[in-house]
């Protein structure tokens, strides 16, 4: 199965020359996502984590039911302020900018196998802060994962451990 075929493209999403790929449709579409999921799993499975980490908020998307089906937890790395309980922050430059992503404190038990999950890599920032995030806390992170590569962005090169993705668009 293609997924691409269940992979909308929105022009000028959320702001002119953005082409905006919405994972909406195959979400909705319970055998390109069962799919989606298995290949994630197989993919995933090879790095042996203890928990799976999504990043805000499409991440939980993946990350969530990935977790279930490969019977290990799930946490999440949140934007400011969104977690409750004692946290542990990172800033982070964007192309524009900065940014903060946050752990809950106690998520984490030091050496665990952490697998970091988003949606779509695009120039891989948040991906990037989301791994030394972990690190920070105490996680080992043998790779990470997303659904959707945009290869054009060039944001792989950001990370420093192996990184997978099911699907890939150079423009």
């Amino acid at each position: 199965m293609d997924l691409k075929d269940h992979i909308r493209s929105i022009p000028d999403f959320p702001k002119p020359g953005i082409l905006f790929y919405d994972i909406s449709t195959l979400l909705r579409h319970a055998d390109a996502w069962g799919v989606a999921m298995g290949r994630m799993a197989k993919t995933v499975r090879a790095y042996q984590p203890d928990l799976l980490a999504g990043v805000e908020s499409r991440g939980f998307l993946i990350a969530a039911p990935l977790a279930l089906k490969l019977g290990c937890g799930f946490i999440m790395l949140r934007k400011r302020g969104k977690l409750p309980g004692p946290t542990v922050a990172l800033d982070y430059a964007l192309e524009y900018g900065s940014d903060r992503i946050e752990i809950q404190a106690d998520a984490i038990a030091p050496g665990q196998r952490v697998v970091v999950v988003d949606d779509l890599l695009a120039t891989g920032g948040t991906m990037a802060a989301g791994i030394k995030l972990l690190r920070d806390v105490g996680a080992v992170v043998p790779a990470a994962a997303a659904l959707i590569e945009l290869t054009f962005l060039e944001g792989r090169k950001r990370l420093d451990v192996p990184f997978e993705a099911l699907v890939a668009y150079d423009s």
